[in-house]
């Protein structure tokens, strides 16, 4: 067993570097985007860059004491602290008030704090410690409903917070899984249903089916290029086009033709697989269940977008998508902090001196747009290397997680990089316009106490579980 005083030497010293860095480059950033010439301080508690020092120096604090307790006490305690953090979730939605349109903060003594933010490293440990149990199976259904009910309970919550870009957080934990031999075809499966939903928004249902039925010709004449059985599937497809249009017309052309060729192409598709299970052409009946699936998908994309999505994602992904454009009110946002980070050209305008920032043209500059800030002052050039940095800090973890020597602190390793890499990819990509604008901070940067803290116990109780893998401490698999 190693001693509790050769933690401290066994700690991965350049990911603790790696965060000071950010944590200050971020501080420094956050200085410069909200400057108040009557409150030049950096020290001044009574502005925005004041209170977050006050919050990184409370975040060294909380570090040392992650780093002062036992790894056994985040193994045996983890489902004790998700089942406390789903608590404060449920409590939110009883008690909390109501801010910009969300209710997501809890206030204790004039103090608020955000448990949506802190749930992420309690879902964390809770799915390491089930994942690492002796009778879990990955491919075992029981195992599987049990990961999405840990993973999506608080999201779920946090969604009936009106919170949407904190609850999408959570389905990066599936990422995970991949690592733990989840299937690619799950993979396949999501980017194939976030393909038909963007193409569900923007082609017509006529055009989408026409888009559907190549794609279904191809895959019918790659997997069983035999022509006669082809042809007898271009047969139903006619036949079933045909009736629908004879139906159509029975009812006195109730139907538009688009519409009437959408429904027999869906007959036809019925037909074929049909015809495929008495034949038993399995790829035949994998791409006509393909096939009917697509379009029931698609056609229900617009019920979907219209009556779950809030008024201002659907604008958000619209104007994401072309679909609208209107630089003066939903694209504001992002159409400003475009401005900000292309005026910056290669060096920036210097530390400062951003125009766009001291005339507050980008809303929200301090927290979700503060990477506007890096890319005004500090241009091309200081843009790269923070994503620089924060590529190497996620390899970095990505590295340490590989190393470990316990399933539980592999597992927790991977859910924290793949956290903090959906925070970073979605909250810049949201700055220069090839994200839709939810409303996540940037790791380290981003103005918020309840942001900083929960992403620094995320990480440190990592780098605690590292300090400590050649401990011969028992994970649950081997308890």
């Amino acid at each position: 067993m190693v001693q509790r005083s050769k933690i401290w030497a066994n700690i991965d010293w350049v990911t603790v570097l790696l965060y000071l860095v950010l944590v200050f480059m971020g501080w420094f950033n956050i200085y410069a985007a909200v400057y108040d010439s009557d409150h030049q301080s950096i020290f001044d508690i009574s502005q925005r860059y004041g209170k977050q020092l006050l919050w990184i120096g409370a975040g060294a604090a909380l570090a040392i004491i992650i780093m002062s307790i036992e790894t056994n006490f985040y193994v045996f305690f983890s489902y004790v602290i998700y089942g406390v953090m789903v608590f404060l979730l449920l409590l939110v939605l009883l008690i909390a008030n109501e801010v910009n349109g969300a209710r997501s903060w809890l206030e204790i003594g004039g103090f608020k704090i955000q448990p949506s933010e802190f749930a992420k490293f309690a879902t964390a440990l809770a799915l390491a410690r089930y994942m690492s149990t002796f009778d879990f199976k990955l491919k075992d259904f029981k195992s599987l409903a049990i990961m999405a009910l840990i993973i999506f309970t608080p999201a779920a919550l946090i969604l009936l917070q009106n919170d949407t870009g904190s609850a999408l957080v959570y389905f990066s934990f599936v990422l995970v899984l991949f690592r733990e031999g989840l299937s690619g075809l799950v993979l396949f499966l999501g980017t194939l249903v976030a393909t038909l939903f963007i193409l569900a928004l923007i082609l017509s249902n006529f055009t989408l089916i026409l888009v559907l039925l190549g794609a279904g010709v191809l895959m019918y004449l790659i997997l069983n290029p035999k022509f006669n059985q082809f042809l007898r599937v271009l047969m139903f497809f006619a036949g079933g086009v045909l009736l629908a249009f004879l139906l159509n017309a029975i009812m006195g052309r109730k139907y538009e033709s688009a519409d009437v060729v959408i429904f027999g192409t869906v007959l036809g598709a019925l037909g074929t697989l049909v015809y495929s299970l008495q034949k038993k052409f399995k790829s035949y009946v994998v791409i006509s269940l393909f096939f009917i699936g697509s379009v029931a998908f698609t056609n229900s994309v617009g019920y979907a977008f219209d009556n779950i999505l809030e008024p201002h994602h659907q604008v958000r992904i619209k104007e994401l998508l072309g679909i609208e454009s209107n630089p003066y009110g939903a694209g504001y946002h992002v159409n400003q902090s475009k401005i900000a980070i292309g005026s910056g050209g290669m060096w920036g305008k210097g530390y400062l001196n951003g125009t766009q920032t001291k005339f507050n043209f980008v809303p929200e500059q301090s927290t979700d747009f503060i990477f506007c800030t890096v890319g005004e002052e500090w241009g091309f050039a200081g843009t790269f290397i923070v994503i620089a940095l924060f590529v190497f800090f996620l390899s970095r973890l990505v590295w340490l997680a590989e190393r470990q020597r316990s399933v539980f602190s592999r597992i927790y390793g991977y859910s924290v990089a793949v956290i903090l890499f959906f925070h970073f990819m979605v909250n810049i990509g949201m700055t220069v316009g090839i994200m839709p604008v939810i409303g996540i901070p940037l790791p380290f940067f981003s103005y918020g106490g309840s942001s900083l803290w929960s992403f620094t116990i995320l990480l440190f109780i990592f780098i605690r579980l590292d300090a400590s893998r050649l401990e011969n401490f028992r994970d649950s698999r081997n308890a």
